[in-house]
């Protein structure tokens, strides 16, 4: 391998009375493709900010070959004393030429001219990938790239950085962003760092081993009772085993789910079941929404039932956050009608955040200063409640401005999902969430007895929580998706791919097919094996991005690497391929169920 770009040997930091990193050992090479990974407060973005430059360690050498532009895209970059996107865009020494920066604003579309008093997390978040690119990095950090970013734009900053010549780390949650882009993996966990020639997509069955390494060398070293500590407190394997459980129980919902609506992009909204009726949260009749003379949704009907989740999809500005309004009453619409079941009680996430005061303890924010957490009836001491949000017990005296922006966030879900409720909306509640973090919330989801509506731009996490789907385009339509993420992108696809009819003569009628009582040998064969087979093409997946995570490979063997990469992408097909055979067969079970 060739000799790297940068790096650091013997990196360490103090942060309060103790080490954040020491001893650490970080080396960066050309085109490499880099996922830094870690539990929110492991120090993640202070190692952005070293290896950047912006902030020095306490010991350690730093070595950068002569010429190196390392530029950082931080997380939350200050924009006081800039009038405009603009003059922050073009400001400094470093700055990019205006017309590199202007270009790539069109490409992204944002108005540099906007005061960015005035600007949205998007637009500031646009500006701030605008500066970073339009640099020319040679090594680009990115700090969580994705936040307040729509579809469209996570797509296209997806496309940029496949054809980047540089390299890159990036630290983001959002497993499809870094699964696409990665190549190798940088982990850091209890102020350790460790790399893998595995991109993402690997990871997980990687971590995996180290523990179970880890357990092993602790036995022999009489250390078990500290690593077995850890072990339960993470449960790696536990969980993951639970989500394959919670995976399938998505799945036989949305085929449930899709057994009670009508025609594609459609859905029943009368049932003379009184039982139904009674299970019915919130109904949507023939609903339509203008702002002036713009429609934001047009005719649009939808009964959501008690235990739906509903993930509501679409780029910024098609009415995703109006439509959510209409759906909990808040947004009267301009025609049809929206009713409510009048015992629902929910809980909006993102209107609590201003309870976060810095001054206040933990203590302060899930037990009101007490011992004893009210989980929904059931009182639970706030170590052991502190736990299951993956904290240490020990910080309920902490104050909340020590907290890092991710562990906030971990702690108002905490103490929202403490209140009794039966209707939960999160808006965007992805942001700043550690990939652990994000489990633990798939796992609440999973198992909370209510309705949840959702809005989020993060396609795997849709794709692992949501029963239904609501894709919006823009032009007021709003597409009834029975799945998730990819089953409405494989939906907008479709008409583009779609052969078109063929004139035919009219022929008799044909007889109206008998109904099946049963699955075919075939379809039972299939819908019993495939779940299986699923796990195996997935394994396949995870060693071809680890053989193409070597970056010599292509050196060594261009054919091997063509070939491998030719595979990578096929068994991608086929794997999404038997995943729509599944959920199609999971229907057709559903249906014969309840024909009795």
């Amino acid at each position: 391998m060739a000799a790297p770009i940068m790096g650091y040997e013997g990196l360490g930091l103090v942060q309060g009375s103790g080490w954040l990193f020491k001893g650490l050992d970080l080396f960066i090479h050309e085109r490499d493709r880099l996922a830094l990974i870690g539990r929110n407060g492991a120090g993640k973005t202070t190692l952005l900010k070293l290896i950047a430059g912006t902030i020095d360690s306490d010991e350690g050498r730093r070595t950068i070959r002569p010429g190196t532009r390392v530029v950082l895209l931080e997380q939350e970059p200050r924009f006081d004393g800039h009038e405009t996107l603009r003059d922050w865009v073009l400001a400094g020494d470093d700055a990019p030429e205006s017309y590199e920066a202007e270009a790539i604003a069109d490409q992204l579309g944002i108005d540099l001219s906007r005061a960015s008093a005035s600007a949205s997390g998007g637009e500031r978040r646009r500006a701030g990938l605008v500066r970073a690119l339009a640099m020319n990095p040679d090594v680009l950090l990115l700090d969580e790239p994705t936040n307040h970013l729509d579809l469209a734009a996570i797509q296209w900053l997806e496309d940029w950085l496949s054809r980047f010549t540089g390299a890159f780390i990036a630290i983001s949650h959002d497993r499809t962003f870094l699964t696409r882009l990665t190549r190798a993996t940088l982990w850091i966990d209890r102020g350790q760092l460790r790399r893998t020639e595995i991109g993402f997509g690997g990871f997980e069955a990687w971590q995996e081993k180290v523990f179970a390494d880890e357990a092993r060398n602790a036995e022999r070293l009489d250390a078990r009772l500290k690593i077995e500590e850890h072990w339960l407190h993470r449960g790696v394997t536990a969980r993951r085993k639970r989500n394959q459980g919670r995976l399938e129980k998505l799945f036989e919902m949305r085929a449930t789910r899709a057994a009670m609506m009508g025609p594609p992009g459609t859905a029943k909204l009368g049932v003379a079941s009184d039982d139904v009726r009674t299970k019915s949260v919130i109904e949507a009749d023939n609903v339509t929404l203008r702002y002036g003379e713009r429609t934001i949704i047009r005719n649009f009907s939808l009964r959501i039932q008690r235990g739906d989740r509903i993930g509501i999809v679409g780029a910024n500005g098609t009415g995703k956050s109006s439509l959510l309004k209409m759906l909990t009453g808040e947004l009267v619409p301009t025609e049809g009608t929206i009713r409510l079941a009048k015992t629902l009680n929910g809980i909006v996430i993102d209107q609590q955040r201003a309870l976060m005061v810095p001054d206040k303890r933990v203590r302060d924010i899930l037990a009101d200063g007490g011992d004893w957490v009210d989980v929904r009836g059931e009182k639970k001491h706030i170590q052991g409640y502190l736990k299951e949000f993956l904290f240490d017990p020990g910080l309920s005296e902490a104050r909340i401005g020590t907290l890092s922006g991710g562990e906030q966030s971990r702690l108002l879900l905490a103490r929202e999902f403490a209140r009794p409720s039966n209707l939960l909306v999160l808006d965007e509640p992805t942001n700043d969430l550690d990939l652990e973090t994000l489990d633990l919330l798939q796992e609440v989801i999973a198992d909370y007895d209510g309705t949840v509506l959702l809005v989020s731009h993060d396609r795997d996490f849709l794709d692992r929580t949501v029963t239904l789907t609501l894709g919006l385009d823009g032009t007021g339509k709003v597409d009834i998706i029975a799945g998730g993420y990819a089953d409405w992108e494989r939906k907008r696809e479709a008409p583009r791919t779609a052969p078109k009819p063929t004139a035919q003569k009219s022929a008799p009628a044909a007889p109206p097919p008998t109904q099946k009582t049963k699955l075919s040998f075939k379809d039972q064969r299939d819908y019993d094996l495939l779940p299986g087979q699923i796990e195996q093409i997935e394994a396949e997946m995870a060693a071809l991005e680890a053989e193409l995570a070597d970056g010599g490979l292509y050196t060594r063997d261009p054919k091997r690497f063509a070939a491998a990469n030719a595979r990578l992408e096929a068994a991608r097909a086929e794997k999404d391929a038997m995943e729509e055979r599944w959920l199609d067969l999971a229907m057709m079970v559903e249906e014969l169920t309840a024909r009795g």
